[in-house]
């Protein structure tokens, strides 16, 4: 959504990251620079926050599938966005989630 409507620069989180919010950077490097919200507990949620605000920007894009303006106080300006997942070629998601399960049985 960043590049889509000229943003003059997308700010790389990683730097600002804290506790398990640096480990998942560590065990998901492809994350590149989008912040991760892996869970919703306490303290996950008190590390984004802490995360988000330190982080230099003027305005936070978040793309989560719960509103995170409900939950996580931000210091800045903030834009929620939505997206769609487009299927492009085989397998699609159907697909590999069924092999999944049929792996698994």
């Amino acid at each position: 959504a960043a590049q889509k409507y000229g943003a003059k620069e997308i700010i790389d989180p990683r730097p600002y990251a804290i506790s398990t919010i640096k480990d998942t950077y560590t065990k998901y490097p492809g994350i590149g620079k989008l912040l991760p919200a892996m869970g919703y507990g306490k303290k996950q949620i008190q590390e984004l926050e802490d995360t988000i605000n330190t982080v230099d920007c003027d305005i936070v894009i978040i793309g989560t599938p719960i509103d995170l303006s409900r939950i996580v106080k931000i210091n800045k300006k903030s834009i929620r966005v939505k997206y769609e997942l487009q299927e492009i070629g085989k397998p699609n998601l159907e697909e590999v989630l069924n092999q999944k399960i049929k792996d698994r049985r």
